[in-house]
């Protein structure tokens, strides 16, 4: 039931969103609470299983199979170019793992099984493709603040960076985009936006204390889309990621200098 709860949480806040400017505020620890803080959950990471496909069952929601299959419904959704709301339907084929823009696209066609003469037809193993040294596009720091967590490769719990600030600062848009999420429906992000900048890349900012922006929007570089807070986290900062083709790659090899 906790699965349906907070499927419903994401497709309420997407409801929303279209009524009107979205603003939502945290606080962290809540009020009168006398400065105690609340142990919250660490973020989920995925586990793609390269080569696997899962089909929809009748009942089955995104956040009930990417749970059963070690991943979060952020990734499962992105891995299938799923849309807010994240609608699925019985005998959808969904990938486990990114693509590598050579497959074909998850649709809702129910497979028709082989013969029972034949032997059952191996998963051709997916090619990621490596994130390239450099980007097309011309990414600016979200935030300012010191860098108090950084990425590590092949660490589950370091897909990205934390820069540290006070509670309501500017968290600005790194690139040009669209936001395609906004909501606080993804367990270990707070407040979450994510913006899409073409087919490649993505970037994400979690924790936030107020969303300033709509799903839909479109983004300027510079241009402030969320308060630096605590939500999620037990901190003011900003969880900050750069993803290429949904893989997670090191921000700060992207970022200028500074």
């Amino acid at each position: 039931m906790r699965a349906y709860r907070v499927l419903a949480l994401v497709v309420a806040v997407v409801v929303l969103a279209g009524c009107g400017r979205s603003r939502v505020v945290r606080e962290y620890p809540p009020r009168g609470g006398h400065g105690a803080t609340t142990r919250l959950p660490p973020v989920r990471v995925s586990q793609p299983k390269y080569g696997a496909t899962a089909v929809v069952q009748r009942g089955q929601t995104v956040y009930r199979i990417a749970t059963e299959n070690g991943i979060t419904a952020l990734d499962l959704a992105l891995w299938n170019n799923i849309p807010p709301p994240y609608t699925i339907y019985p005998g959808q084929r969904l990938r486990l793992y990114p693509s590598d823009r050579r497959d074909p696209p998850a649709h809702a066609a129910v497979a028709t099984p082989p013969r029972p003469q034949q032997p059952p037809p191996q998963p051709r193993p997916a090619t990621v493709p490596a994130a390239p040294a450099s980007s097309e596009l011309s990414w600016r720091w979200p935030a300012e603040g010191a860098v108090v967590a950084t990425f590590a490769g092949g660490d589950p719990t370091r897909q990205g960076i934390d820069i540290a600030g006070k509670a309501g600062q500017p968290v600005r848009a790194a690139a040009d985009g669209v936001v395609v999420y906004s909501g606080s429906g993804l367990v270990g992000y707070g407040e979450l936006v994510i913006v899409k900048h073409n087919d490649q890349w993505l970037s994400a900012y979690g924790h936030n204390r107020a969303r300033l922006v709509n799903e839909g929007a479109l983004v300027k570089a510079g241009q402030q889309i969320a308060e630096m807070g605590r939500s999620g986290a037990s901190r003011d900062m900003l969880h900050f990621e750069i993803r290429y083709t949904g893989k997670p790659v090191d921000p700060q090899a992207y970022l200028p200098k500074r």
